[in-house]
């Protein structure tokens, strides 16, 4: 177990490398806490490609499906921007389809979490994104949403897989610019890290276009980063592959 691992970047292909790396050469299949810092948001298409291919050989979603439990992002495009219409589409109509397709869904998704909470169904992305919209935010703690209920998650079950993302907030920076903060209690470095930290900042971009804002950072803490589903000799054989496909 290593501790205390901070990696920054403007590139998110680069960072879970760097992540992956950093678990290779511990003593240990953990790192806690990792601390993730991004700016600029680039990807290498190749490096994506090849984590994904992986991914779906071994019987797991893809990068993007697992970005999009976060931010449906392709939903987005489709509704041209309208937020409501995304709400009501992704409750109506996708999260019925995704629970049934999906077991490990069937407890819902962080997006679900996002826009209808409790038993109340409270829409936490739009106070959120209301919020920014005021002139001054008076209450800077509006700008967080829970994913945690423990009044529903905490069971006696010995494996939870969902949910592993807790808790999200916001910042609005004197700029006018928008930091993303998250933190995960644990995290699947191979199976979910690169589709989380994809979805979470495609979830900050659009509160932030709709904010009339600029993304600035994401931030995100794990407690626990875990390699899971690989040996090491099967992570270090997955880097080798990316690193003799791209300028690693």
């Amino acid at each position: 177990m290593e501790s205390n691992i901070l990696i920054s970047s403007n590139n998110l292909s680069e960072a879970w490398i760097q992540a992956m790396q950093a678990i290779i050469d511990s003593s240990g299949k953990e790192l806690t806490p990792l601390l993730i810092t991004l700016t600029n948001f680039e990807e290498n298409d190749n490096v994506k490609k090849i984590l994904s291919d992986s991914l779906i050989d071994a019987g797991f979603g893809s990068i993007d499906t697992v970005s999009e439990t976060i931010f449906p992002s392709s939903l987005y495009r489709y509704l041209k921007g309208d937020r409501h219409k995304l709400y009501s589409e992704y409750l109506t109509n996708v999260l019925p389809r995704i629970k049934k397709i999906e077991k490990q869904n069937r407890n819902g998704t962080y997006f679900e979490r996002m826009i209808s909470f409790g038993e109340g169904n409270k829409n936490q992305l739009e106070i959120v994104i209301n919020s920014l919209n005021q002139q001054n935010v008076k209450r800077r703690s509006k700008l967080q949403i829970a994913i945690f209920n423990p009044m529903t998650d905490h069971k006696e079950s010995v494996f939870q897989g969902f949910p592993c993302l807790q808790h999200v907030t916001f910042y609005k920076s004197e700029n006018n610019g928008l930091v993303i903060n998250a933190f995960y209690a644990i995290q699947y470095l191979y199976k979910r890290a690169y589709g989380n930290w994809l979805g979470i900042i495609n979830l900050g971009k659009f509160v932030a276009e709709q904010s009339g804002l600029n993304l600035e950072r994401l931030n995100c803490f794990i407690g626990v980063e875990q390699l899971d589903h690989l040996k090491k000799t099967e992570a270090r054989n997955l880097l080798a592959k990316i690193s003799f496909n791209n300028e690693y």
